[in-house]
């Protein structure tokens, strides 16, 4: 049961991040609550088999339980020696001539509540008996004004509310309980602060996204509350990621908000910016793609994934034989149709990291005979098809020539940069669509700016395998150590080598 559980989990995880709904997500949330409640009676029953046949006196076979591995503990962590008395004597004859041979450790790992300290920062004033003037050193600088909150907690409560999904007023019930009591708007306070002390870390990243010749787009909707209940916002999303191809450009993304899916947020998004954009078919990015527009049109770059979903949909083998539907309900069509995209999926992940030359030259050899193939075989059997069949409305998906999709969707054979999905991008949105069920809405259009703002900068930390909160209160406390020249040494991809940074992040 458990198995089936996390199959069914793992489907419904698929299919929410293509088309979301709210009974989905609930029974996502179900389902894993009857997967806990199942592995923890799993582990009740085998612990208490295990002690009925340590008090029985006869001789039973064991269940055929495969014991779990655990992992070792992470060497960072700091070990606590806890020496258990050792006898004094022998336990057999009583002889006290025993000689220590070894010991056995077991480790337990264990945490220590979170712990409030006040920081008194003493300026002493002396005074002089000369001229009687009085000294004094200069006030520290601190991350907000009047230094009432440390970078740590600035840190702490901004990436909890956007990183961790947790709203302000629960983490102020949380400080309440730990008795430390800091009402919502006092918090609110620090998510602004900390909006203006990281905007020029901000700019930088958006400036060094717009700087690539490939970039990742999507977006993903957002509750707006509005008079009389909400309205579906958008954030979008911009990535620029070359380690597919062994670029040496490090990985970023950033974020925006606009009330609504008009087309003229992505033309006022990348206004300045032309290149190879990778994203799905929707309409909005159109007038990008303009021979006339400037600073230079933009060439399409269309996913593979988003037309393979299509057909996927129609071709669930253990989907449909979960929900006990008859064979006939598979389409074959949409079966062969798989099967022949994800042989070039299969090519995609040999090349995978390689050189965009040596990509390219792997894809004309092998790719595009498949691709060929694939067309020639998808417009033979469109020509058999009604117009309103699901299999023919998958295929125009890929092949309409009235949008010339199959030009953009076969772009990556003649540009070894190119990806063959969207998936980064995609990626990107994904703690947004898992966060929205905790904080239900976004309060208002600033609050919308302020999270797209946010999450520009986590997303592009964990891009960089780097952990957001330590970055982040490590940036608000150095922040008057560098002048805006040397911003770029505060980025995410430049902290790893930061030798301050260990302690910060270990005190965690």
């Amino acid at each position: 049961m458990i198995q089936q559980l996390k199959l069914e989990i793992a489907k419904l995880r698929r299919d929410k991040y293509g088309i979301s709904s709210e009974r989905r997500a609930r029974l996502i949330d179900q389902l894993e609550l009857q997967l806990e409640e199942l592995e923890a009676a799993a582990t009740e029953d085998a612990l208490t088999a295990e002690q009925t046949a340590q008090n029985t006196s006869c001789t039973v076979r064991a269940f055929a339980l495969r014991k779990p591995v655990r992992k070792p503990f992470p060497e960072h962590l700091p070990r606590e020696r806890v020496v258990v008395a050792a006898p004094t004597s022998c336990t057999c004859c009583g002889s006290d001539r025993i000689v220590k041979m070894g010991e056995d450790v077991t480790e337990t790992l264990e945490v220590i509540p979170r712990r409030w300290k006040v920081i008194q920062t003493v300026r002493e004033k002396f005074t002089c008996r000369s001229c009687e003037k009085i000294s004094q050193p200069p006030a520290p600088f601190h991350a907000i004004p009047r230094g009432w909150a440390g970078p740590q907690l600035i840190a702490m409560v901004a990436f909890e509310k956007y990183g961790q999904h947790q709203p302000l007023n629960r983490q102020a019930e949380r400080f309440a309980r730990e008795g430390v009591g800091l009402s919502l708007s006092t918090l609110a306070d620090l998510i602004g602060h900390a909006c203006v002390a990281l905007a020029p870390i901000h700019a930088l990243i958006e400036r060094h996204v717009l700087e690539g010749t490939r970039v990742h787009g999507d977006d993903t909707t957002v509750p707006l509350l509005a008079r009389g209940g909400t309205r579906t916002a958008r954030l979008w999303t911009y990535v620029r990621d070359d380690r597919p191809f062994n670029g040496r450009a490090p990985p970023a993304a950033f974020f925006k908000f606009s009330p609504d899916r008009q087309m003229i947020h992505p033309n006022k998004h990348l206004a300045l910016w032309h290149g190879i954009l990778q994203s799905d078919v929707y309409g909005g990015y159109n007038d990008l793609y303009l021979a006339h527009r400037t600073p230079g049109p933009v060439r399409s770059a269309l996913c593979w994934s988003h037309a393979r979903r299509k057909f996927f949909e129609m071709a669930d083998i253990r989907g449909n034989a979960r929900k006990k539907k008859p064979a006939y309900e598979i389409s074959p069509i949409a079966l062969e149709a798989v099967k022949r995209i994800d042989a070039i999926f299969d090519v995609e992940r040999e090349i995978n990291g390689m050189d965009a030359d040596a990509r390219l030259a792997v894809r004309k050899q092998r790719s595009r005979p498949l691709a060929e193939d694939l067309r020639n075989w998808l417009l033979d059997e469109r020509a058999r098809l009604s117009k309103h069949n699901g299999v023919a409305k998958a295929i125009d998906y890929f092949t309409t020539p009235k949008y010339g999709r199959w030009a953009a969707f076969t772009e990556f054979l003649d540009d070894g940069r190119i990806c063959l999905t969207n998936n980064a991008a995609e990626r990107a949105l994904r703690g947004i669509a898992l966060g929205r069920k905790s904080w239900l809405f976004a309060g208002s259009e600033r609050g919308g700016d302020r999270a797209a703002f946010m999450y520009t900068l986590i997303v592009t930390a964990k891009l960089n395998d780097i952990d957001p909160q330590a970055w982040m209160a490590d940036v608000l406390a150095r922040l008057p150590d560098k002048p805006l020249s040397r911003m770029q040494e505060r980025l995410p991809r430049c902290w790893r080598a930061v030798p301050e940074k260990v302690p910060l992040a270990a005190s965690r």
